[in-house]
């Protein structure tokens, strides 16, 4: 056993004695050492029933032969922190998250990983610090929320973000604010859209790290608590037959995550993500190759934002192996990876059925003949950059208009709750890129205030910054080369026409290359926001982010 280094011999008897200080018996000290991720909080709603999770897993462990040791990881809750300072410490926190348990994980020599993570950047940071550490792991999230309901209809985050928006354009009152307040989010859990906590935990699932239901099963169901203890169990089976996370997270089962990704209409988050997590599994994963497994993948879901149903009805309808087996109708997987139940993915989806067709479209009645993401490139976006189709209206796939410049989103903010964004506009909002932001900032506050404001249907956003899954529209993040690195975004001027085509996957102004190229040669770098601390270590090593924002490693 790997455990061994730290427990088996007698230059090992000091650390026995340190075992025995924490009451561990013989017994315990002679059974596999699995450790446990817990990423329990008290300030994070999808993180809240951790602790119990974690207790379940447990005694799934000791059950199975092992002896179970908790430790802690962060979380950031992102609806909190938006909208404010504390947006650019929530993606840095997924390399915090990787990082640390990392550390844990090799300095105490787990024999095997359970991690229990569940919302944003949790999520992918355990799944990188799986792939690097490389011993037997498997995920149980903690499940997501229950959807509100509001005025007889089911509601969301993305609904009270939308709320206020309407109030400040006059169509909703502050008793209405306050009922939203009070019921858009009854329950634990991580948002009960198809947001990137959701979206990520589906697609733990798919990448085959998790069991069935990890992304789907609500967090206040007793089930939860079941799938929690069989994730304790099959840890200890994972650990007996050797299987590792980089014997599952290969790149048949990356590609199998873009599929799924394209028929669920995932996040755009999922485009930081995945190629990140498969960095770490050495795996190298091109964004660009989006739009060709888009070309032929349906998408098959609206969840919210992109439509009115929610997690607990994909639950119902089958979850995701239910998808996963409606795109085997088109021969659109690889069924012969490796999973953490020990089979196949084929094995693992044989035979699950699509119980609602409303919620999962057939292959044959999909919402479209292409994927939920798509990845636009240009002269704006010379690189590429990423924007949620499935949740665009159709007379926003194609649009041109007036770019209206703002360099920070707070300014933007201001001028689209001031009344000054009319339709037809193209907000552009840079400088808060991985590196210029730093930390690059979601834009759900000016998404929501558009949207809320009546101007989803008329007005595009344009932003170097990113998107949380509860954005909707026609908004277009991850402009990449960033502002902050002098990429065309930072050249654009108020006025200037911004052409988008998401169908033919193109964005850009309307300006010469050689009108470009005198503006390039006038530019110069903005000072940066933050000069100290993590921030400004994370700046000076964050990559761009279509290579998934990961940290460059100096020779």
């Amino acid at each position: 056993m790997k455990s061994d280094a730290a427990r088996a011999g007698m230059q090992a008897s000091p650390a026995r004695s340190l075992f025995n200080a924490l009451g561990h018996t013989e017994e315990e000290m002679k059974r596999p050492l699995v450790g446990i991720v817990n990423s329990y909080n008290e300030i994070v709603p999808g993180h809240m029933n951790l602790d119990k999770i974690t207790e379940a897993v447990k005694l799934g462990v000791a059950m199975a032969g092992g002896t179970p040791v908790v430790f802690p990881a962060i979380a950031v809750c992102d609806g909190i922190a938006m909208g404010h300072i504390g947006m650019k410490y929530s993606l840095v926190t997924r390399d915090l998250i990787a990082d640390s348990t990392e550390a844990m994980a090799v300095a105490h020599q787990f024999d095997a990983l359970v991690m229990i993570p569940n919302c944003d950047k949790n999520v992918p940071g355990l799944l990188m610090a799986a792939a690097r550490v490389n011993v037997p792991t498997i995920f149980v999230s903690g499940g997501p929320m229950l959807p509100g309901h509001v005025k007889g209809k089911r509601t969301s985050l993305s609904s009270m973000f939308e709320a206020v928006g309407s109030y400040s354009a006059g169509t909703m009152t502050k008793e209405d604010v306050l009922e939203f307040e009070h019921k858009a989010c009854p329950t634990c859990g991580s948002c009960s859209g198809m947001y990137t906590a959701n979206s990520m935990n589906c697609l733990t699932e798919v990448l085959g790290m998790g069991l069935s239901g990890n992304g789907t099963i609500p967090a206040v169901y007793s089930e939860r608590i079941k799938l929690a203890k069989r994730a304790g169990m099959q840890v200890m089976e994972l650990l007996r037959k050797d299987i590792r996370p980089r014997d599952i997270m290969t790149e048949k089962a990356f590609r199998n995550a873009l599929t799924v990704d394209m028929a669920l209409g995932c996040s755009t988050n999922s485009m930081l993500h995945l190629p990140a997590i498969a960095h770490e599994a050495g795996v190298e994963l091109n964004v660009e190759i989006a739009n060709a497994i888009s070309a032929k993948t349906p998408n098959l879901c609206h969840l919210a934002p992109a439509g009115h149903t929610y997690m607990d009805e994909l639950n119902e309808a089958g979850g995701v192996y239910a998808v996963m087996n409606e795109l085997t109708k088109k021969d659109l997987l690889n069924l012969d990876c490796m999973t953490c139940t020990g089979k196949t993915v084929g094995e693992n989806i044989a035979n699950c059925v699509n119980r609602n067709p409303e919620v999962i479209r057939p292959v044959e009645n999909p919402y479209s003949e292409v994927g939920g993401i798509a990845v636009l490139k240009g002269n704006l976006a010379p690189d590429s950059c990423v924007v949620k189709r499935s949740a665009v209206v159709p007379e926003m796939l194609q649009h041109e208009g007036p770019a209206r410049v703002f360099d920070c989103e707070e300014d933007a903010i201001a001028a689209i709750k001031g009344g000054k964004i009319v339709a037809g506009d193209v907000v552009v909002i840079r400088y808060e890129g991985p590196k210029g932001g730093p930390g690059m900032r979601e834009m759900l506050n000016p998404t929501s205030a558009i949207a809320g404001m009546g101007l989803g249907s008329s007005v595009a956003l344009i932003t170097d910054g990113r998107f949380s899954g509860a954005s909707r529209g026609a908004s277009i993040g991850h402009v990449c080369p960033e502002a902050a690195v002098g990429g065309p975004i930072a050249l654009v001027e108020e006025g200037d026409i911004i052409q988008i085509d998401i169908d033919a996957n193109t964005l850009n102004v309307k300006l010469s290359d050689e009108e470009l190229a005198a503006r390039k040669a006038k530019w110069q770098p903005k000072e940066p926001n933050v000069k100290t601390g993590y921030l400004a270590r994370y700046a000076s090593l964050v990559t761009d982010s279509c290579k998934g924002a990961v940290l460059s490693v100096k020779e």
